[in-house]
């Protein structure tokens, strides 16, 4: 067990301690442990390549600890009719189609390497800012205003179907026997 990794293992850990003061409504608090999360996130990658102590686990864990905190975040704001829901839904098909894809591929033993393309990041960040900016627009909604919450929301949604349609072309594409790229 490595730094990068057990920072990538707290943040895993913080998913519940979020879940729980936003159902207790205490925003502040899930606010200032989802940056607390957010760094983790930033650090852990960062610390992994200039400490030259990239694992297999970390690679694993890293994307799935970054899904936790998405997933139960979404949910959960969902859930407390703080965010549309309809985008939470977005937001989780995608993922469950990416894990639908992955399954298929693997019971069809096509080898592939998950690597997310740059539409994939471009949307992890603004799926992580419309967390961020939702718990700051709770607590102190001078500094958000509810017109900038509704671009944020469909500029999220629209990434989000982007992205997912990106996973499913290189999904077909392996499926169909073009092995060049073993990227999903």
């Amino acid at each position: 067990m490595n730094i990068p990794n057990l920072l990538t293992l707290l943040r895993i850990i913080l998913v519940p301690v979020i879940v729980i003061f936003l159902m207790d409504g205490a925003f502040f608090k899930a606010l200032v442990i989802f940056i607390v999360a957010c760094i983790t996130d930033g650090l852990d990658g960062f610390l992994a390549r200039v400490l030259k102590q990239k694992t297999v686990l970390g690679s694993h864990l890293d994307p799935l600890a970054d899904k936790a905190l998405i997933v139960a975040s979404f949910i959960t704001l969902s859930v407390l009719n703080v965010i549309p829901s309809w985008l939470t839904v977005i937001v989780i098909s995608r993922d469950f189609i990416i894990l639908l894809g992955i399954s298929v591929l693997s019971l069809m033993s096509i080898s592939f390497e998950v690597k997310p393309a740059f539409v994939s990041k471009i949307t992890t960040v603004f799926q992580f800012l419309t967390v961020f900016l939702v718990l700051v627009f709770k607590k102190v909604p001078e500094y958000v205003n509810p017109e900038m919450l509704t671009v944020i929301y469909w500029s999220t949604a629209l990434l989000t179907v982007i992205s997912g349609f990106n996973y499913i072309a290189r999904g077909i594409r392996l499926i169909n026997g073009n092995h060049g790229d073993r990227a999903l």
